[in-house]
């Protein structure tokens, strides 16, 4: 047994190493709570330990951002600081390494008109879309990871005292991160080969569709013709080896985004914009989202469906087991990092440009054309479980199974 202390190294271990895969000379941008510095100085630690040249901290404050929706006016909701995000773009485009820590409140912004966070949401999707470009097209290394909070826990295990749920919620985060085991490292990286292997395995099918059937689900995604899998860890173009997301359970590819068609339910509630959305039912028609609703958080899914007109459309499908470590704990963590790691998912809005062959050489309508999606958004949320299966679909109109009561087949 370890202490949580020893834990909490190892884990910044974990992300500065196999997470983040920083290379001596690097740069370091880390975006995290204010209630978190504890371990943000265990991760600069960790980070120069491994060579970098510089760990540069951009903090995130609840308090303050209640207060912008609270008392700022419409035009502070509005205002998104694009030097800030242009400073960011430029790190980023000299080879600085990106770390995103999430740990505040899943409904931090659960008072306030689904009208004003959808002001404020799509100001700042507006303002970082160079950064979100780099990401989705792997130029750099980069990582999303947890960690507990008071505010977070109470969410998670309100019959708990702010104390024990904290301690509970990063026992969860733990064991999902494999660090509990004897060697995490060594741990991550079988895990790892084990996805890696998935992927290598389904684009040899070279499926033209997906099929997903359960309750409330009856959903058929056309894939792109030259898609690619991904999963587990991965190559940036700065050639730097590195895990986008600890934990992680999920492959994922990229759906032709006018050739979705069906009706589909989810299965867990979706912390979206700081506000709860739960038993969402969307029908699509050639790709397009025709009918949606939502029995807790409405509005706010039909703000976000009117974002633009991509975010109508799917630009990502994922295939999870049920057998995953972040499923196997049983925990509804109300934060999309955890909860697409426990379910299949599909995601509204744009498509993750690292699963289109030959990308590089393509031109933007050249990429919508072979039916990559464009959007302001990406948001992920769950549509598997032990009642849903999903079959792949071949070119010739056979099938193969792929998962069968929420496991691979």
């Amino acid at each position: 047994m370890r202490s949580f202390e020893e834990s909490l190294q190892l884990y910044a271990q974990l992300t500065i190493q196999e997470g983040i895969g920083l290379a001596r000379g690097q740069e370091l941008l880390v975006f995290a709570e204010t209630d978190q510095t504890q371990f943000v100085r265990l991760i600069a630690k960790e980070a120069y330990r491994a060579g970098a040249k510089n760990v540069e901290v951009l903090w995130r404050d609840s308090e303050m951002i209640r207060a912008r929706y609270r008392e700022g006016s419409d035009e502070a909701i509005s205002y998104s600081p694009n030097w800030l995000h242009d400073g960011v773009v430029r790190a980023l485009q000299a080879n600085a390494a990106r770390l995103g820590i999430v740990s505040g409140d899943p409904e931090l912004l659960r008072e306030f008109p689904a009208e004003r966070v959808t002001l404020a949401s799509t100001a700042h999707s507006k303002a970082t879309k160079g950064v979100s470009k780099l990401i989705s097209a792997m130029a750099i290394n980069w990582c999303v990871i947890g960690a507990a909070s008071p505010e977070w826990a109470v969410r998670v295990f309100p019959n708990l005292s702010s104390a024990e749920g904290t301690a509970k919620l990063w026992e969860a985060i733990f064991l999902t991160s494999r660090v509990l085991e004897i060697d995490p490292i060594e741990a991550w990286t079988k895990h790892s080969e084990v996805l890696e292997a998935r992927v290598v395995l389904l684009d040899e099918m070279r499926m033209d569709a997906l099929h997903f059937t359960g309750p409330g689900t009856d959903l058929r995604v056309g894939l792109i013709s030259d898609h690619l899998w991904a999963g587990g860890r991965g190559i940036a173009k700065n050639g730097i080896r590195c895990s986008p997301n600890i934990p992680t359970e999920e492959v994922f590819t990229m759906p032709h985004r006018l050739r979705v068609d069906g009706f589909v339910s989810s299965t867990k509630p979706l912390s979206l914009r700081g506000q709860v959305v739960d038993g969402i039912r969307v029908e699509f028609k050639d790709g397009k989202v025709v009918q949606a609703s939502a029995s807790t958080g409405e509005d706010s899914l039909q703000r976000l469906l009117a974002t633009d007109e991509g975010a109508s459309r799917l630009g990502e499908v994922a295939l999870v087991p049920n057998s995953g470590k972040v499923a196997a704990t049983g925990v509804l963590f109300l934060n999309t990092l955890y909860d697409e790691n426990a379910a299949s998912h599909i995601a509204l809005g744009a498509s993750y440009s690292e699963n289109l062959a030959g990308v590089d050489d393509l031109t933007e309508e050249e990429r919508l054309h072979k039916g990559s999606n464009s959007s302001l958004i990406h948001v992920d949320w769950m549509i598997g479980s032990a009642d849903v299966n999903v079959n792949g679909i071949h070119a010739d109109g056979s099938t193969s199974p792929l998962m069968r009561s929420g496991e691979w087949a």
